[in-house]
């Protein structure tokens, strides 16, 4: 039995390299239901439903791949990456951050640096401000059955975690481009903490431009430019961004969504 569920395991696998992504996710969740425990199949079908906004059952498939024979640190890793982002679109970005700055302090690479260093300008934007202050620190603490634990800190009081957190986030994306300054998504993480973060737009738009001519098609660059013509009233550029953006490939880890897109170029009737 787990012999057949392991051949549809990899044939979906096979599938999805080819972006049949219906026929993949069918056979996933066949092989699942057959007792495959390939981690390889088992993140694989993960990233399938993290992209099909299905973070529940994302998170859930994790924690059981957790246990699965095989698991390397390279695809623990992975998973533990996957887990983060799950916790962040459900609500749980600072669950999410902790995890991930384990993973960092254990061993930093360019995904982690990517990926927290996005987690950390979501957690630190300036329009969450009075919504993390707002919380207390039990609202904020993980929870106690999460099959993810993380230990314990000292609570220091709401303002200046808030400030110390504004510190953390130009710091550590300050720190990966110096690990690889041109890597676009530290560029654009660099420069959306300059914008949401610390208000500094000018400062935001170099590295903005950097990353975009590093990474013309990067969906999160092209939006905050598009907001730079809108201000320079140069609509004719920023639907030109919009609509690049448009044929982009969205991930749960863009800011900027496909409806946001559509929207205004609806709003600047340049939609269809």
């Amino acid at each position: 039995m787990g012999f057949f569920a392991d051949l549809k395991a990899n044939k979906a696998m096979v599938l999805q390299g080819k972006g049949r992504t219906a026929e993949a996710m069918q056979l996933f969740e066949e092989a699942i239901a057959g007792g495959t425990t390939n981690p390889r199949a088992l993140l694989s079908y993960a990233l399938l439903l993290l992209r099909a906004d299905r973070y529940e059952e994302c998170k859930a498939l994790l924690v059981k791949a957790q246990k699965a024979p095989g698991l390397t640190p390279q695809l623990r890793s992975q998973l533990i990456m996957d887990y983060a982002v799950c916790c962040h679109k459900l609500g749980e970005t600072d669950k999410g951050v902790r995890l991930l700055e384990r993973q960092h302090e254990r061993t930093p690479t360019g995904l982690t640096y990517q990926t927290l260093g996005y987690l950390y300008v979501e957690q630190f934007d300036q329009a969450r401000k009075e919504e993390f202050l707002a919380r207390t620190e039990e609202e904020a603490a993980p929870d106690e059955d999460d099959r993810f634990p993380t230990p314990e800190k000292e609570a220091l009081p709401r303002e200046e975690q808030w400030r110390l957190g504004v510190e953390k986030t130009l710091q550590f994306n300050q720190g990966a481009l110096e690990y690889d300054d041109e890597d676009a998504i530290f560029l654009d993480n660099l420069g959306q903490t300059y914008y949401r973060v610390l208000g500094d737009k000018e400062k935001a738009k170099e590295y903005f431009d950097k990353a975009i001519a590093i990474r013309p098609g990067q969906i999160d660059t092209l939006w905050f430019l598009s907001r730079y013509a809108l201000e320079a009233g140069n609509t004719a550029a920023a639907v030109e961004y919009l609509e690049r953006a448009q044929e982009g490939r969205f991930s749960p880890l863009n800011y900027c969504t496909k409806a946001m897109v559509d929207a205004e170029l609806t709003r600047l009737g340049a939609g269809e």
